[in-house]
């Protein structure tokens, strides 16, 4: 019997994706999964428009987030699983993370003016506004690649690599980092929220201190398998996991194609065996999980 696979991590234009929310499941059909969760930056617009999509293409969509936060200097991903999107509360919380980005994106536009480059926010909130099939009235998020693309049109730089390479990346001339919540926090939020969170791409980090600190906060699960993760990764991960217990995740990070260059994984590029849906619902209950 065929193994049902699921890849529960990608971005759609709801955020910085390429692909729209029911492209992407879509994808997943194409690439044989059996579930496909979306997980934007911040949001969870896309999630609707996904799981209608799914509904016709027979394929599951886990809805998801992911969560911006900052630890010791380190910036780290939480990912969150059937958080109840009726809830006010969560609701609120997330647009006030949308609200930081957006004030991250005037300090990297005002970076990059006092670089002598003649950019504006609001062109990356159109670069990323052109890409949606629909508009969704102020919970999409603009980030770092909508500026990449934007330093591309305007000749500064040939590719989107060398946007990030040279002015966007952390440490260059133009990365801005306000303060972030905590991944405690966030993983407050989500169990609040009735929903299942997980540390992403923990290998991404280089700080294993940090991520063995996170393992220890009472988060439920672990992204093991990633498209940036190595063997080696995969196996120190998959250890930390069972030795506390948590969850364990896959997913490519898709976000579709950045002009020229491919960013992380396509999608369906890595899984996990889709039985672990089941137990992302299994942390509490909400509309998701009836």
């Amino acid at each position: 019997m065929a193994v049902r696979r699921a890849d529960l991590h990608t971005h759609t234009t709801a955020s910085d994706g390429t692909a729209s929310p029911a492209e992407n499941v879509r994808l997943a059909k194409q690439a044989g999964l059996a579930a496909v969760a979306i997980t934007d930056h911040d949001t969870m617009a896309g999630v609707a428009e996904a799981v209608r999509e799914g509904e016709k293409q027979g394929i599951t969509v886990v809805p998801g987030v992911e969560i911006s936060t900052s630890l010791n200097g380190c910036d780290i991903h939480i990912l969150g699983y059937y958080p109840d999107m009726e809830n006010e509360r969560w609701l609120s919380r997330l647009h006030d993370l949308r609200r930081v980005r957006e004030r991250r994106n005037e300090q990297m536009a005002g970076k990059l003016k006092a670089l002598g480059i003649a950019v504006e926010a609001a062109e990356a909130e159109r670069i990323a506004a052109e890409k949606r099939d629909a508009p969704l009235n102020g919970q999409a998020s603009t980030g770092r690649p909508h500026f990449a693309e934007l330093l591309v049109r305007k000749g500064v730089v040939r590719t989107v690599r060398e946007a990030f390479d040279r002015y966007l990346g952390e440490g260059c001339p133009a990365y801005a980092d306000l303060s972030r919540i905590t991944p405690q926090e966030a993983v407050l939020w989500i169990r609040e929220a009735g929903g299942t969170s997980v540390l992403a791409h923990p290998g991404l980090y280089r700080n294993d201190a940090v991520v063995e600190q996170i393992a220890a906060c009472g988060i439920d699960g672990i992204e093991v398998f990633h498209s940036d993760h190595g063997p080696e990764d995969e196996r120190k991960y998959k250890t930390l996991a069972q030795a506390r217990g948590l969850i364990m995740t896959g997913g490519s990070d898709f976000h579709g194609s950045k002009g020229d260059s491919s960013y992380h994984g396509d999608l369906g590029s890595v899984w996990i065996e889709a039985g672990v849906v089941e137990l992302l619902k299994g942390k509490g209950s909400n509309l998701f999980r009836q």
